[in-house]
């Protein structure tokens, strides 16, 4: 996901934090019920959601330093490039609440510099859909 955000081109961002993949809440031994979309998705496989471990610590990291929620960290970054539109997707209120939160994250210039450098460095595994799917097709992945 995020190897987009250096590029200069339109990319519109959905589902990342609620299907859990930047908040942390899918560990690698995380088992989806049969009627789970994440069940197809190459990105929640045992191996990917390992190797993802990285991001997903930055993340986390950064959250906790500034005392806020991984999602509002990943929205936020996100949101700072003009050709990324994220959309956080929820049906709880209490996530709705966080998400918007992200609009206020006190992050530094240093603490973007920071990050954005160590975005750059890692590279997510797994594609966001199954091979061969419409979705797929669709945005290429």
């Amino acid at each position: 996901m995020y190897n987009f955000v250096f590029q200069n081109t339109t990319k519109i961002y959905f589902g990342e934090n609620q299907l859990g993949h930047l908040t942390g809440t899918i560990q690698k031994d995380a088992s989806f019920d049969s009627l789970d979309f994440r069940r197809m998705v190459p990105r929640f496989t045992p191996e990917n959601i390992t190797a993802n471990q990285e991001l997903v610590n930055l993340i986390q990291n950064m959250a906790a330093v500034k005392n806020i929620m991984p999602a509002q960290i990943a929205l936020w970054v996100l949101a700072q490039k003009p050709w990324i539109v994220p959309i956080p997707g929820t049906r709880n209120m209490k996530r709705l609440e966080e998400n918007l939160g992200a609009a206020t994250v006190p992050l530094s210039e240093q603490e973007l510099t920071l990050l954005n450098a160590a975005l750059t460095n890692i590279k997510v595994s797994g594609d966001r859909y199954p091979a061969g799917s419409d979705a797929a097709k669709r945005v290429g992945k």
